[in-house]
């Protein structure tokens, strides 16, 4: 069986590399009349530039020289393009959204990592399953979350005012956003605690597999990009046995991460099982008193229909895909919000005077929350300025025209006003680029500048007609696979700063701090010697 897979994954690289020559000299494809940038290298195209740690002024480069769709070459010369088009990306992420699927090394490294919950599935079966999940994320649901967030946000601020009780301290913020975000989302989306949020407490095995998750699957990226299809090669047993055997580190790190992630997910799934069992009494007595994401959904499950309801595998896969999805963009979000604030003090001051007079009658409910305009307003220019996930890939399932916006000129000098796309092509969203495209956003589309929310957005903004869910923006995406989660996120976020901000002043701690575009942008502190991520502020209380 060995001899078989070895024999299998040379067959298969010989083919590919094959094929791509092929049609790399031999077949025309109208891609390669779309102007890009120059690849440095053959073997690996432009993606050593467009991938790695400090490819932010790269990614604004080809925007600015080649406009909103560009040619990149990837592996053997292979073309891929990289679109911020407004109608071009209707077209991608909600139009032909079934078209323009995610690729197969997503679905297929989701898959082995969380199981098939929304992240590693398609058509018909991530249907059913937003479906199911839709009602939960409901804004009458977000609204009976909101003790829950307030919570354990407050077990935030009460360890940071441990901490600074004797005058101003450096804090590592970033390790505490990351530990309230995974208690957030194992409170209020599973009924299940995994950090007291103490300064003492021992960490959850769960929450330092999730810490590592995506640093580790990072450096796999490339690889997972061409190497997904050999993971359908015999059963899951057999695959496993070859995983173990390979001499690959970073591999083994992945897999010893994903064994724990559901590890944990079968856990908490069967604890959630035995209360349902035992009546609603025994499921009000767990930590999120029912009201969490997990209860509702296995309540719901149980009462659909046969062709509706999901099995125990695609309930555990939500988990892990769920607390992936919410940990590591939102405590990103929150320690980019506290690094902007403590350099701009004069917005830190104005949102502590909004929030302080709001909160003068006490914890402020949903709606009042929400309609705070600064806090709202800083919260969407982080996220149009530095979104947690610079871009987004699909692949043509078939061969399609994309539309355009705005004609380009091909590299022969014609105009060209959509483009035909073959089948098998991966195709970019480039999220960082169209949320601060100048066509769109104006002359200062690269500065953080909140107050542009505190007015009804320019004409160009609204007639771009970005297909994003949020606020004009591509940051959550678009369509059928856009980010379920927006709006818990969102509450999370505001909860959180209210009583921050509220409490505690932030200033920089005299540290150079580089944000990194590691799969998820990711702050570090080059003059500490280590690449983990790390984001030191001064912290002191509020006279």
């Amino acid at each position: 069986m060995l001899l078989l897979f070895a024999n299998g994954v040379a067959l298969y690289g010989v083919s590919w590399i094959l094929w791509r020559l092929f049609h790399q000299f031999i077949v025309r494809s109208p891609l390669d009349n779309i102007p890009g940038p120059s690849s440095k290298s053959w073997l690996k195209g432009v993606f050593p530039q467009l991938f790695n740690a400090q490819a932010w002024d790269f990614h604004r480069e080809i925007a600015e020289k080649y406009g909103s769709v560009i040619k990149i070459k990837a592996l053997l010369g292979e073309n891929q393009l990289y679109v911020f088009d407004p109608k071009a990306m209707h077209h991608i992420v909600v139009k032909d959204q079934y078209v323009y699927e995610e690729t197969t090394s997503f679905i297929e490294g989701n898959k082995l990592m969380f199981g098939p919950g929304l992240l590693g599935t398609l058509g018909e079966q991530h249907r059913k399953q937003r479906k199911m999940l839709n009602p939960v994320f409901s804004i009458a649901h977000m609204r009976e979350m909101i003790p829950i967030f307030y919570r354990i946000s407050y077990k935030l601020r009460d360890a940071f005012a441990r901490k600074v009780d004797d005058g101003p301290q450096e804090i590592e913020v970033l390790s505490w956003m990351t530990r309230t975000a995974l208690e957030l989302i194992g409170q209020s989306g599973f009924g299940y605690s995994f950090d007291p949020l103490t300064e003492d407490a021992n960490k959850h095995i769960f929450s330092k597999s999730a810490k590592q998750l995506v640093p580790v699957s990072f450096k796999l990226a490339f690889h997972r990009m061409y190497l997904s299809p050999l993971v359908r090669i015999g059963s899951p047993k057999f695959r496993r046995f070859i995983l173990d055997i390979i001499p690959w580190k970073t591999l083994h790190q992945l897999r010893d991460i994903s064994d724990v992630i559901h590890g944990t997910s079968v856990e908490i799934i069967n604890s959630k099982k035995r209360a349902l069992e035992e009546g609603d009494e025994a499921v009000a007595r767990q930590i999120g008193e029912g009201k969490d994401i997990l209860s509702i959904l296995m309540r719901a499950n149980l009462d659909a229909s046969e062709e509706d309801r999901l099995t125990d595998e695609e309930l555990t896969g939500q988990i892990s895909s769920l607390t992936f999805a919410a940990t590591d963009t939102t405590s990103g979000a929150l320690a980019r919000i506290l690094w902007l604030l403590s350099v701009h003090q004069d917005v830190q001051n104005k949102l502590r005077q909004e929030i302080t007079t709001a909160r003068k009658s006490g914890d402020l409910g949903y709606d009042e929350l929400v309609a705070l305009p600064y806090l709202e307003a800083v919260c969407r220019e982080t996220l149009r300025v530095y979104p947690p996930l610079a871009l987004a890939s699909r692949t043509t399932r078939k061969d399609t025209v994309l539309p355009l916006s705005n004609p380009i000129i091909g590299l022969d000098g014609r105009e060209m006003h959509e483009i035909p796309i073959p089948s098998n092509t991966n195709v970019m969203i480039g999220i960082y680029a169209a949320n601060r495209n100048p066509e769109i956003w104006g002359p200062d589309s690269y500065e953080w500048k909140p107050e542009r929310w505190l007015s009804p957005p320019p004409e160009t903004v609204t007639g771009a007609r970005i297909p994003g869910v949020y606020s004009h923006l591509m940051t959550f995406l678009g369509g059928g696979r856009a980010c379920i989660g927006f709006k818990f996120s969102q509450l999370e976020m505001k909860v959180v700063l209210s009583l921050l901000i509220e409490s505690f002043r932030f200033t920089p701690a005299g540290k150079e701090i580089i944000w990194n575009m590691t799969g998820l942008a990711t702050p570090t502190v080059p003059s500490s010697g280590s690449s983990l991520p790390q984001l030191p502020l001064c912290v002191e209380k509020v006279a």
